[in-house]
């Protein structure tokens, strides 16, 4: 009995330790993490751009300081395209808003840049993890966004299932909607 004990821990171990050295072998080198993250933003901005990384546990890390008032992201690789994004304060203030389920600050107009473009996103839930036959999943080209400017954005479409080629107005009706604008 103590040899199956111990024999199953020793096994255990190694999985993990297996897992572990698998996920920091996958996990993208700091240099890769910047050059994506730059391909969200011309390089007038991405250059001078602070670099973060959100890992798997939500938690952000600083990959390099930046001497401008934007902010930069990796692609994240769980999801299913390019989704690099690069933002200024108040962009970044609508982003964590939007992550952490909370109301996004008041009287903050914000400006993203995409310009890997994104096709990971519903067009009417914000919090969809994945495409279902009724959140309206969406793949977007190169483009920008002005976020937390609700009620600013009268006129443009609010199609669930919007032209991506045209402005339109994402995740409408909700405290998130902002403005997506076609680069290309």
């Amino acid at each position: 009995m103590t040899r199956r004990v111990v024999f199953a821990y020793v096994l255990a171990m190694g999985l993990a330790m297996t897992v572990v050295a698998v996920a920091a072998r996958d996990a993208p080198s700091d240099e890769a993490l910047i050059k994506s993250a730059m391909s969200a933003a011309p390089s007038a901005i991405g250059n001078d751009a602070t670099v973060i990384d959100a890992s798997a546990d939500g938690k952000m890390r600083t990959v390099r300081k930046g001497t401008n008032n934007f902010t930069c992201m990796a692609n994240n690789p769980a999801t299913p395209g390019p989704d690099p994004m690069c933002g200024d304060e108040n962009a970044i203030a609508w982003v964590h808003a939007w992550l952490t389920k909370q109301t996004p600050p008041a009287n903050q107009v914000g400006f993203m840049y995409m310009l890997a473009g994104g096709s990971d996103a519903s067009n009417t839930d914000p919090h969809a993890q994945k495409p279902t036959a009724s959140n309206n999943w969406i793949s977007t080209g190169p483009h920008v966004m002005v976020v937390g400017a609700k009620g600013m954005m009268e006129g443009y479409p609010r199609d669930p299932k919007p032209d991506t080629a045209k402005p339109y107005v994402m995740w409408a009706g909700t405290p998130y909607e902002h403005l997506m604008l076609p680069v290309r």
